[in-house]
């Protein structure tokens, strides 16, 4: 059998649109998600180990060891973020692993929906907690504020309208904490669904 050439161009070119979705597919499969279910729903985060290898190993390595059941999302700033992880509705700092390297330069950013690592003055300081982006917070890339900025590792792909609702609950002072919210937003579980 003999194929003319535009057969043969349009075959091959079929072979490379087959090929390059393939690709993409086997990228999207080798990127984990962690389904969060809290008591305001649920919303499933698809993280990045390829931009942000450390940080997703040490995010999954809380996850595996059910660090976050029982966490709550102690600072809420509408028009900001959200955080957790690190806390229990009682205000208590729980245990944490040692801190990681900060990986705030791998091209991800600070996008609405996104997920990063909150940490102190230290960039490398990051440890369990998180805060998930309510905003374009384009002030929190590296090298901003401070010089690192903040290491975003994943993004919420299922249940922003949970994350929505999470932005907009009263909140006030509790001890030394601010924008706390009034009544406990807790995670009652966090586990890996791919």
């Amino acid at each position: 059998m003999t194929l003319s050439r535009r057969t043969l161009t349009l075959t091959l070119a079929g072979i490379v649109l087959t090929s390059a979705s393939g690709l993409a597919m086997a990228q999207d499969a080798a990127k984990p998600r962690v389904k969060f279910t809290t008591n305001m729903g649920e919303f499933v985060v698809e993280l990045e180990p390829t931009k942000a290898p450390k940080t997703v190993e040490n995010f999954l390595r809380y996850v595996a060891d059910k660090h976050y059941e029982g966490t709550v999302f102690h600072r809420v700033i509408d028009g900001f973020m959200i955080q957790g992880g690190g806390f229990t509705a009682d205000m208590q700092q729980k245990t944490n692993r040692a801190p990681i390297d900060l990986e705030a330069k791998n091209g991800l950013k600070n996008d609405r929906y996104t997920i990063a690592m909150a940490r102190t003055g230290n960039p490398n300081s990051a440890t369990s907690q998180f805060f998930i982006n309510v905003a374009n917070n384009d002030m929190l890339n590296a090298p901003q504020p401070d010089g690192h900025g903040y290491a975003v590792f994943g993004k919420v792909v299922q249940g922003q309208a949970v994350i929505d609702k999470i932005r907009t609950v009263p909140t006030g002072n509790r001890g030394m904490h601010q924008n706390v919210p009034t009544s406990a937003i807790t995670i009652t579980s966090a586990a890996l669904i791919k």
